[in-house]
């Protein structure tokens, strides 16, 4: 078992604070993935696990050992980095097999590990070469190779594809995932991009400012975000935000320019709270174009189209509301003229409420 707990788990340099209060358990064999904006904390969480920075506060356990006092070679995991780290004099054998060494693993056994890794991650031809003769894709391969060999009970990535062109990413991506599903160990994810953590992670844990902001697998939380940061930042473009005020009421949305009916399926959250300032989160595949189906009951928002951002099988608007922004998606046959006024359809079961002050999801 290799489940991954932080209990109450500081960080902090002098009186600077980098992670406050983190709690999050990870289970034994899932992919979680860490995301959040750079400073977050979720790099450092990750060297924590690993032992290569001290905590200031709370305890670290993996399989249910506490390890806050081991040296990195005493914990069993094994870390992929950024910038590979492979050493540039060895050769991609000589790079696998080095951590085995250490360990003073026999030859046959050696062997094995090294020729099964490579043959896993398709680079046995690549194995008598220098990392300078490598691409990108290649080296990220045997950085993932050597943390295969050593059969650690936790696998660590720190921001492994950062490196790597687009497509590559995208590439990548998938490989690391079937890597995961076929070997099955525990493994942290870390990374700043939203897609990532989406299409990779059994679980994410967002992240802002050294605190967990929420923990759920990808659908929940793009469809409940816990408050305003992670429905920002989760969501591809991100989710539109109309400021607006409950009517006395609590059935009307009523801000700049606009008025929307709270749905039924609102109501039980919005009961008792007339005159709440609140944002109104509604994601760009919630406005829709004139003459689109509709998946339930809508309302009529005018817009004024300021962008317009052709990518051939879809149409990216930017418009304003008011004083709102409002982004969303058209089919290409709809493709709006800058300037134009256009009348979208808000799905009202699809819109998010959040507290104005707290910026935290409402609830019932």
């Amino acid at each position: 078992m290799a489940e991954v707990t932080f209990k109450n788990v500081a960080k902090r340099y002098g009186t600077v604070s980098i992670i406050e209060g983190l709690n999050l358990d990870i289970q034994d064999h899932e992919f979680l993935v860490l995301v959040g904006p750079s400073g977050c904390g979720k790099s450092t969480a990750l060297r924590m696990i690993a032992g290569l920075e001290e905590i200031s506060g709370g305890t670290v356990s993996i399989g249910g050992r506490v390890v806050n006092g081991l040296p990195p070679k005493e914990r069993d995991v094994a870390m992929v980095f950024q910038n590979y780290a492979l050493y540039p004099h060895m050769s991609v054998r000589e790079n696998l097999e080095f951590g085995l060494k250490i360990r003073k693993t026999p030859r046959p056994e050696m062997d094995k590990l090294v020729n099964e890794a490579a043959d896993v991650l398709a680079i046995t031809h690549l194995l008598d070469r220098k990392p300078k003769q490598l691409s990108g894709g290649q080296r990220q391969r045997v950085a993932l190779g050597r943390a295969i060999v050593r059969k650690p009970a936790v696998f660590l990535f720190d921001e492994p594809l950062s490196n790597l062109d687009a497509k590559l990413r995208v590439a990548m991506r998938a490989e690391i995932k079937k890597l995961q599903q076929r070997l099955r160990v525990t493994s942290v994810y870390v990374t700043h991009d939203q897609i990532e953590a989406m299409t990779m992670g059994h679980r994410i844990a967002v992240m802002k400012d050294g605190r967990l902001q929420q923990l759920g697998t990808p659908l929940e939380v793009y469809e409940r975000p816990a408050n305003v940061f992670v429905a920002q930042f989760i969501g591809t473009p991100p989710m539109n935000f109309l400021d607006a005020t409950l009517d006395a009421q609590a059935t009307t949305l009523v801000g700049d320019g606009f008025s929307l009916p709270v749905p039924q399926s609102l109501r039980p959250v919005t009961a008792g709270k007339g005159n709440l300032k609140v944002k109104v989160g509604i994601r760009p595949d919630n406005l829709l174009a004139p003459g689109l189906t509709t998946r339930g009951e809508t309302a009529p928002l005018q817009t004024k189209v300021e962008i317009v951002e052709p990518l051939g099988n879809e149409i990216i608007v930017h418009s304003s509301q008011g004083t709102n922004t409002l982004v969303y998606r058209l089919p290409p046959t709809q493709t709006p003229e800058p300037g134009n006024t256009l009348a979208v359809g808000v799905e009202l079961d699809a819109l998010h409420l959040f507290d104005a002050q707290t910026e935290q999801r409402l609830t019932a």
